[in-house]
């Protein structure tokens, strides 16, 4: 199959602007005595934004506040329109933008639910059929008939994720909406777009959490000031992009000539590519150890190893994290964790000490492996960011296809 006619959204050349009164007149009166009201000028969120987007495929806009993630994504639900360019998309869409327009506050979470899900396309036969599913996505049980304005915030806003995530689109936009609810509901909202995503729905996501993207996305687009900067496999765009905010966040703290640059710039190459950070702490050194302490870089799927970090920092830091991920030959996302996800605390860094994170087991398909580190506040500003710090082989005897190994056995009767 060509590969063109595979893509379901293809953004060319598209631009937005806004116009922007010094001093809008409220009322015709106005209009007519001050007409120097209505000067104004044209603010151009956008200035040629391409991509396309393959069926299945998931991307991340990322960016900072106010560089166009948005806008691009409401000129896809059509909420915007551009005012050059186009946008052709293909299937149903659904949107998870500005949850619950449409509810009433009057009406029961039932009829809203028929309601809200009719607006996505849904028939009336679709939402009976998806009827119970909605209510126990949305937690909310004996309320769902009472009226949407006796809700809490929380209940509202379970109440519109539910109806947008069960329209079995065939493509979801998503715009930093996964922080919905409690913690539990939230990992919910997750697994549940991981799950979508397998059924083979196309995504476009727009989210601070470069971690959430990671997880979901195979391709990164870095919009800035309207335009894409750069693009590609998250783990490639990423670490450029955290960069790019901390000196800009943090320009007393940039290195000012070339012998102290810590990481060249976008494009460039050289070994320092893999590594940034504000240095205030710093890993010295990173190595597996097997179960006995010794440097070993090949295991079988079921042995345990250790990764061990011996760091330093030019003060105490109280309020950090130690993170790693786990990436295939292939950059395919295996796994990742921090202290933070599996304590809900901080961890201290003392002027000089270690990190050990004991791995039980990697159950994964015979091949090579690579492993990123990084110390950083809670916050994600990066204290050291060190991308393939170290690799790993797996070897796995029965030379099984796929990501992951499964122990067993067979039996013939």
């Amino acid at each position: 199959m060509d590969k063109s006619e595979n893509v379901v959204i293809d953004v060319r050349n598209v631009k937005k602007k806004f116009r922007i009164y010094y001093d809008r007149s409220a009322t015709l009166k106005e209009r007519i005595l001050f007409q120097k009201r209505r000067e104004y000028e044209d603010h151009w969120v956008l200035k040629g934004i391409s991509f396309q987007v393959q069926k299945g495929e998931a991307i991340g806009l990322i960016g900072e506040n106010g560089c166009g993630k948005s806008t691009t994504l409401k000129m896809l639900t059509k909420i915007l329109y551009p005012d050059a360019g186009s946008i052709q998309m293909k299937g149903r869409v659904s949107s998870l933008i500005e949850l619950g327009a449409g509810f009433h506050p009057d009406m029961s979470g039932l009829e809203n639910i028929y309601t809200n899900a009719s607006i996505f396309g849904l028939k009336r036969e679709e939402i009976d059929r998806r009827l119970q599913e909605i209510i126990d996505f949305s937690e909310l049980g004996a309320y769902i008939d009472n009226p949407v304005r006796t809700y809490s915030s929380g209940m509202y806003m379970r109440l519109a994720f539910a109806v947008a995530i069960n329209v079995d689109a065939d493509i979801l936009l998503v715009d930093e909406i996964l922080a919905v609810g409690d913690a539990a509901f939230q990992a919910k909202c997750f697994t549940k777009m991981q799950e979508i995503k397998k059924r083979g729905t196309t995504i476009v996501l727009v989210s601070h959490s470069l971690s959430q993207i990671e997880q979901i996305c195979e391709r990164s687009l870095w919009i800035e000031d309207g335009t894409v900067r750069m693009e590609g496999l998250p783990r490639d765009v990423h670490p450029h992009y955290m960069k790019y905010m901390f000196q800009k966040n943090h320009p007393e703290e940039v290195p000012e000539t070339e012998e102290e640059e810590q990481t060249p710039a976008v494009g460039e190459s050289g070994e320092d590519a893999n590594r940034w950070g504000s240095r205030e702490a710093i890993m010295d050194q990173a190595v597996i150890l097997d179960s006995d302490g010794r440097k070993r870089s090949c295991f079988s799927p079921q042995e345990s190893f250790t990764v061990h970090i011996d760091y330093s920092s030019k003060e105490e830091q109280a309020n950090a994290v130690a993170g790693l991920a786990i990436y295939r030959s292939d950059q395919t996302y295996i796994y990742g964790t921090n202290t933070l996800i599996d304590t809900s605390q901080p961890i201290t860094l003392k002027r000089k000490g270690s990190i050990d994170l004991r791995i039980d087991s990697l159950p994964v398909a015979d091949g090579r492996y690579s492993i990123d580190l990084a110390l950083h506040r809670p916050d994600g500003f990066n204290y050291d960011f060190w991308k393939n710090v170290c690799e790993i082989q797996i070897l796995n005897n029965s030379q099984a296809p796929g990501i992951i190994f499964l122990p067993h056995h067979w039996e013939v009767h």
